[in-house]
């Protein structure tokens, strides 16, 4: 019998079963232990084109190559492996995912099967897809926390390819959880316990898996704080038994009301699951009846207009909470969950919340990613069109965490990001042509930028913010509009951890610092590197760069010149190198600094060197223009600029090699920020620091830290770090400070006051 025969026998089977009394359960759990005919009738009554022959293969497969194994709970192993395809088929996902579930653990578990095996038996589909939930366990570290990252990490990867792997995973957790009792280890058990609650539920949540969540969620608390949970049910039961009638009266009210309104609507009880109450008690710290929305209806409608019909009947006859009000049908959550949520006071004053959504929200709502994936002409896959009318699009939700990937960091790193991610709320804003963009609650306008497109993360240095300029500091609120200031090429910001919260925007910045900073070194090596040549004179041009980069031990010629930048290597001896029995000057004083600023060589093109990256301020002298300065090259920072007698500069007399002559004129186009440090003695009496911070400001600067330091006898001092334009600046701020009746002295302070 061919494939199109097997096919038509097999959608003529199912639609048989459709016109009989079916034998499966209509809303599987995955806790049925399905016979391999029930397990493709079911995937057949919502698939009608699946191959039902090779699903049962595939059960048998998996049945005979666990043969005798056990699990702890002393069932066939085979029986986890159906399960966790009966809570797939219990979301409707095609057979290769369904197939992949039955063979999930055959390649690992099983000695005589291979990836090639599946391959060839089920089709490449399954067999990637089994690839793909296999790796995920099979490496080993160091710890049980670098372990965990590295496995989410590489998690994160395969689901961003092929969501399909991530919802195989997420159904072989769920029940490994609801069997979690059966592990001897109380370790074990707490492990797996908290892995399942920080990582795997709040990923199935972010698919729109929220009973597959809630259960996990619950299955984890009942594990990591079983008497919390056990008195919460106790609570719960006096509850629901001293409210029936309420309920039972809600129930006839809203169906009373619905009928007046001529709407048709399923109406379906829900009672808040243990854990989550727990959570809301802990965040808002009240008494478990003060919780509004322990008890809650659903009101399940036809369109969208009918929805907000409802609502406004709803309204007109309970009171609502006017702040427990969320439109997500307006704006959809990001994993697509749709409805129209509020909190009323119904029947017996109990308050009741009420989400009302259409059957198409509900599926989504239910099923999660799994509701927007279509059949088109025997071929699975997801329907964009479904999935962006219902504002979801699962990778898109995942792709978020998978740009963390492309932008380095260690695991532990990626991880710490990717719970942020999960766990944050959300807040809405619009691009300046009306584009929505999904923010975590804190957001700001880097974030934002990023959120639109990484080159203009990029390139960003400023924003307008519902057309007014505000500094990258402003956190986003719900429809603001947003307009992005860009410059001409990528530049990371300055102290991008204080404007940024999404791992997204921390991510990018970071790589684009590596970037920058790797180019700068290379760059500043290569000055070095021709500096000295041309002091020994000998044209840069006629060293074959190339030739001595490789003698040296390098890759390439830019890995030389970094690492000479980075002072990981010495300019003298890779010239020993190229021309060896050199005779060495490098330690003629005279070359070593410049004192007059006009006759100081300008070694360093300071427009190349970007603060904070290869070029910073000594915090020990605060150099300010006007100040004679020179640069020191210290390892793996650049070049750090001190004044000339600044006392930090003495342990490096013996390596004048360090030493790097500058001018102001070429500091002051890199834009750094001169901070002077003044002390200031004086009255310690009332409003004094108020006086002096007045005149800083009237003055034009900017403070940046103070410190207070108490010595009696009615005077206190006063340490500030002022952001100023340059040394004269400063004077002018000194001299307003001395104009004060309550100053008595004034200086500035040229070494680390605090050490």
């Amino acid at each position: 019998m061919d494939d199109a025969a097997v096919r038509k026998r097999d959608r003529s089977r199912a639609s048989e079963q459709a016109r009989t009394t079916p034998h499966i359960p209509p809303d599987l759990t995955g806790n049925e232990l399905l016979s391999r005919e029930q397990l493709r009738d079911a995937v057949l009554a919502y698939q009608p084109d699946a191959d039902g022959d090779r699903i049962m293969a595939a059960y048998d497969f998996a049945r005979d190559r666990h043969g005798s194994q056990l699990r702890q709970s002393g069932d066939p192993y085979y029986s986890h492996p159906v399960r966790v395809a009966t809570l797939l088929a219990s979301v409707k996902l095609d057979d290769a995912t369904v197939m992949a579930g039955l063979l999930h653990d055959t390649v690992e578990d099983c000695d005589d099967v291979t990836i090639a095996d599946i391959q060839a038996l089920f089709g490449t589909a399954v067999a990637e897809l089994v690839d793909g939930v296999t790796k995920l366990g099979r490496l080993e570290y160091r710890s049980e926390a670098s372990q965990q990252a590295e496995n989410f990490q590489k998690f994160i990867l395969a689901t961003v390819n092929d969501i399909r792997v991530l919802l195989v995973k997420v159904a072989d957790r769920l029940h490994n959880m609801r069997t979690l009792h059966f592990k001897k280890s109380p370790e074990s058990r707490t492990r797996v316990a908290r892995e399942t609650m920080d990582l795997y539920a709040p990923l199935a949540r972010r698919i729109g898996l929220h009973n597959v969540a809630t259960q996990m969620e619950d299955l984890a608390f009942e594990q990591l704080n079983p008497e919390a949970r056990k008195q919460i049910l106790a609570q719960l039961e006096t509850l629901q038994s001293e409210n029936k009638d309420d309920l039972e009266r809600t129930r006839r009210a809203i169906r009373d009301i619905m009928d007046r309104q001529g709407l048709t609507c399923r109406i379906k009880g829900r009672r808040k699951e243990p854990y989550s109450i727990w959570r809301k008690l802990e965040k808002k710290s009240i008494s478990f009846r003060d919780v509004a929305d322990i008890f809650g209806f659903r009101v399940v409608l036809q369109t969208v207009p009918e929805c907000y019909q409802a609502l406004g009947a709803f309204h007109t006859e309970w009171a609502c909470l006017p702040d427990r009000f969320r439109d997500f049908i307006s704006v959809p959550k990001p994993n697509g969950y749709a409805s129209l949520q509020t909190t009323v006071r119904a029947s017996g004053n109990r308050l009741v919340e009420l989400q009302i959504r259409t059957e198409d929200m509900d599926e989504t709502a239910e099923r999660g990613v799994a509701a927007h994936w279509t059949y088109k002409n025997s071929s699975y896959g997801f329907d964009p069109d479904s999935s962006r009318a219902a504002g979801l699009d699962p990778a898109a939700n995942l792709r978020a965490l998978g740009e963390l990937l492309s932008h380095g960091g260690d695991a532990e790193d990626f991880l710490e990001h990717a719970k942020m991610e999960m766990y944050r709320t959300h807040v809405f804003a619009f691009t300046p042509k009306g584009r929505l963009v999904l923010l975590p609650a804190g957001a700001m306008p880097l974030d934002f930028a990023y959120a639109v497109h990484t080159a203009v993360g990029d390139t960003c240095i400023g924003a307008r913010i519902n057309n007014v300029p505000r500094t990258l500091r402003t956190p986003l609120q719900n429809g603001d509009v947003v307009d992005i200031l860009r410059r001409g090429e990528p530049r990371p910001v300055p102290a991008f951890e204080a404007v940024t919260v999404t791992g997204r925007a921390r991510a990018a910045q970071r790589r684009l610092r590596r970037e920058l900073e790797t180019a700068e070194f290379s760059n500043l090596g290569r000055s070095l590197l021709e500096r000295r040549l041309r002091r020994l004179d000998i044209d840069p041009v006629s060293v074959d760069m190339r030739r001595l980069s490789r003698r040296a031990g390098y890759g390439s010629v830019s890995d030389m010149y970094e690492a000479v930048g980075r002072s990981h290597d010495d300019a003298n001896r890779l010239i020993r190198i190229a021309f060896p029995g050199i005779e060495d000057t490098e330690h003629d004083d005279a070359e070593r600094v410049t004192l007059d600023n006009k006759m100081a060589a300008n070694v360093i093109d300071g427009k190349d060197l970007t603060p904070g990256v290869t070029l910073h301020l000594g915090t020990c002298c605060h150099p300010l223009p006007g100040d004679r300065i020179i640069g020191l090259r210290e390892p793996d920072r650049g070049i750090v600029v001190h004044t000339i007698f600044c006392q930090a500069t003495e342990k490096y007399d013996d390596r004048p090699d360090l030493w790097i002559d500058l001018k102001w004129n070429d500091l002051a186009k890199t834009g750094v920020k001169a901070i002077g440090r003044i002390s200031v003695n004086a009255a310690d009496s009332k409003g004094v620091m108020a006086q002096q911070c007045s005149v800083v400001a009237q003055a034009g600067g900017d403070i940046r830290g103070v410190r207070t330091h108490d010595h009696g006898n009615g005077f206190q001092e006063l340490i500030f770090d002022i952001e100023v334009e340059d040394l004269r600046h400063l004077e002018q701020i000194k001299a307003a400070l001395r104009s004060l009746a309550v100053v008595e002295r004034v200086e500035r302070l040229e070494e680390n006051h605090f050490e």
